[in-house]
């Protein structure tokens, strides 16, 4: 399989030693660790972090295009995010969404369905293959 990213990330160590990488994509340019009780440098976020900002992000802007579809009057889609795992390994994300606006309670029950078709919950919930190869 050959998918066609139009957003390719590249990741790579910064050193020889420790944690921090460094990632680039298109004219972006973003640092990830692990904090210093686990050995890292604590000179960006976990990749943990990054999973919950990815989904945070993906689910406020999914609010964000649905309201103005239909024209709603959301100021803001504030979203916090908690990463967990069960007894048997299941992991968990937690998403408090608080709606800015004034949005009628229809409007936000319907906000909160819409958060669940963000593409990045559908892929976490529906899991995702990963295809992995070496190359030169």
């Amino acid at each position: 399989m050959n998918a066609k990213d139009p957003h390719p990330v590249e990741v790579h160590l910064r050193n020889e030693t420790g944690y921090t990488c460094d990632m680039r994509t298109g004219a972006h340019e973003l640092v990830a660790d692990e904090p210093v009780p686990l050995g890292g440098e604590d000179l960006g976020p976990a990749p943990y972090q990054l999973l919950k900002a990815a989904l945070g992000a993906c689910t406020a802007m999914t609010l964000r295009m649905y309201a103005e579809r239909k024209q709603w009057p959301l100021k803001d889609a504030r979203i916090i995010l908690r990463h967990s795992r069960d007894a048997n390994k299941q992991s968990f994300f937690e998403r408090d969404i608080r709606l800015v606006g004034d949005l009628s309670e229809e409007q936000r029950q319907r906000l909160l369905e819409i958060a669940d078709r963000c593409p990045v919950h559908k892929t976490l919930s529906s899991g995702a293959t990963i295809l992995s190869k070496l190359v030169d």
